[in-house]
């Protein structure tokens, strides 16, 4: 592999000439600069970057960690940071944890030993040693999906309660008053803020909660699945609020596996509005923001803490949600007929 002195010896030129033409640190005349990219490219040469870091004193790169990067929501979410960096010249290392807290704590010490310039954390899982490792870390970082205890960092989130709050109110408005809700996982803060939510829609409503109307899974499919078919193989009830979209998947294929009609046996809501949630059968209802613009909102926040470090207060960027209507929603069942 061709050095920075095998250019400028076939060039003729001194190597410190070179790292100025490649630096921009000083200005060259047009025909070094011209006898310099002659030379790289004929021998095919590669500035080092851990060389160029260490001068410039910036890696031009992101870490990225997140529990599950088989999650469509986080590969959305990637694919919206990745975008916006790219844009203004830093690549993006991914780092996925398969929510494994001891991948999550060596991933981090990996991503703060390559120097990246700043870090964006998404949605960990309650792991103490992580958190107290994070709470030391001094490059800047972004926190997107949910608050971290004693972290201090800038924050970009959707209003997990306010959301759930809205898709409850959602089916109560259409009729419902047997309504389930299937959870994150229990130790969650995202978890609790939307069961949060539902609660208080169902208790402004006046509408009990079935002794057993809620149910914990893990935010998969799989896990949906498998706590839906636990309702709906008991008292059934007549809508179920997803805790995210792919426990809605899970809840729409247990319901096709017991013959119940979707929107006409049983209503279902999700929660994130992943892309895929347009294409399930039926299409599924939901709450969301678009999560591209909420990872390019992240790493936008991140850029500029980065570009002009502030001393003080950190930023919080809540975004509201909104109710995106499809076609697992309708009317409570006795009142279907007056709706067609």
């Amino acid at each position: 592999m061709a050095t920075i002195k095998d250019v400028a010896a076939l060039a003729g030129i001194s190597y410190t000439t070179v790292s100025h033409v490649l630096n921009k640190t000083r200005p060259v005349s047009e025909h070094v600069r011209l006898k310099v990219e002659a030379a790289i490219a004929e021998l095919d040469y590669v500035p080092s970057a851990v060389a160029r870091s260490l001068k410039a004193r910036s890696t031009a790169t992101i870490g990225l960690l997140v529990p599950n990067s088989v999650n469509p929501y986080f590969a959305e979410l990637a694919r919206g940071i990745e975008d916006a960096c790219e844009r203004n010249g830093y690549c993006v290392i991914l780092c996925n944890s398969d929510d494994d807290p001891q991948k999550q704590r060596s991933y981090l010490r990996v991503l703060l030993e390559k120097r990246i310039d700043g870090l964006v954390v998404a949605s960990v899982g309650e792991d103490r040693d992580l958190l107290d490792s994070l709470r030391c870390v001094r490059t800047p970082m972004v926190i997107v999906d949910r608050a971290l205890e004693g972290v201090e960092a800038d924050l970009v989130r959707i209003d997990h309660e306010q959301g759930a709050y809205l898709a409850t109110r959602h089916l109560l408005e259409l009729g419902h008053r047997d309504i389930a809700t299937i959870a994150g996982p229990q130790d969650t803060g995202v978890s609790q803020l939307r069961l949060a939510g539902f609660r208080r829609a169902m208790a402004e409503a006046g509408v009990s909660i079935a002794a057993d109307g809620v149910l914990h899974s893990d935010f998969t499919s799989l896990g949906g699945h498998a706590a839906a078919a636990r309702l709906l193989d008991g008292q059934r009830p007549t809508a179920i609020f997803a805790g995210n979209d792919m426990i809605g998947f899970g809840v729409l294929r247990a319901a096709a596996e017991r013959n119940i009609d979707v929107p006409g046996e049983l209503s279902v809501i999700g929660f994130d509005d992943i892309e895929l949630s347009r294409y399930v059968y039926p299409a599924l209802t939901t709450v969301g923001q678009s999560i591209r613009e909420l990872g390019e909102s992240a790493a936008a926040l991140l850029l500029s803490r980065i570009t002009a470090p502030r001393r003080g207060e950190t930023e919080q960027r809540i975004v509201a949600p909104r109710l995106v209507l499809r076609e697992s929603t309708g009317p409570r069942p006795d009142l279907f007929n007056d709706y067609r």
